[in-house]
């Protein structure tokens, strides 16, 4: 299925991360067309250059054999769980991502469950443990501001511009959007692709890249 819709994608150069993911998924079964889309994924990836694009390509060209293995451990983290918390209010404490499951504990759900006496987390086992630290929305601002950079309407783009400014930019800027529903569709693309991709660096980052569930299809 996602070969198949994977030339489309390519073709508009939209949800290269998540696509990139499918990709390096489909090259660990017999899919005659999927090294030479996963190649031609690494090189759009390169070509956009987004945060977290040349991680993705790295390991696409790696997985292919056109390239040396990244010198990264995997960890099988939900991108999308570890962004919300990375670019979560920079006041809420943080969280931790578990080396050995790749679940994430957002601070406060660790103080719960030491709270209740459940099975003791062991916080102190630094092997154990990857700490994250809260970003904020800077970001997700950016974000915004990119994204209104790409609208072909002028006065859209005038609209959106002034909804950022100030307190509560972020409610005014969808709200505003909402105006226009195949615009806020591509709005939550675009921020989704640009997430992932941030999350995907700061794994790099951090020595790690991120891989399938295990017992999940593409990991066996």
């Amino acid at each position: 299925m996602l070969v198949g819709l994977a030339p489309g994608h390519l073709a508009s150069g939209e949800n290269l991360q998540l696509l990139g993911d499918g990709l390096l998924a489909a090259l660990a079964h017999p899919v005659d067309e999927a090294p030479e889309l996963a190649a031609d994924c690494a090189d759009r990836l390169r070509r956009r250059g987004w945060e977290g694009d040349d991680d993705l390509a790295d390991q696409l060209e790696a997985a292919c054999g056109g390239a040396p293995a990244p010198m990264l451990r995997p960890l099988p983290v939900d991108l999308e769980e570890l962004a919300m918390l990375l670019e979560g209010d920079d006041l809420g404490g943080g969280g931790r991502v578990d080396r050995q499951t790749g679940e994430i504990w957002i601070e406060s759900a660790i103080e719960y469950a030491e709270e209740q006496d459940e099975d003791p987390l062991d916080l102190d086992d630094e092997d154990r443990w990857l700490w994250v630290d809260c970003e904020g929305s800077a970001e997700g601002y950016r974000d915004m501001q990119a994204f209104i950079a790409t609208l072909a309407d002028p006065s859209r783009a005038d609209r959106l511009g002034i909804a950022i400014q100030g307190k509560g930019a972020f409610r005014r800027f969808k709200d505003v959007l909402s105006r226009w529903p195949d615009e806020l569709e591509r709005w939550f693309a675009y921020s989704e692709e640009r997430q992932r991709g941030r999350a995907r660096a700061w794994l790099t980052d951090a020595g790690y890249f991120p891989s399938p569930p295990t017992g999940s299809p593409a990991s066996q």
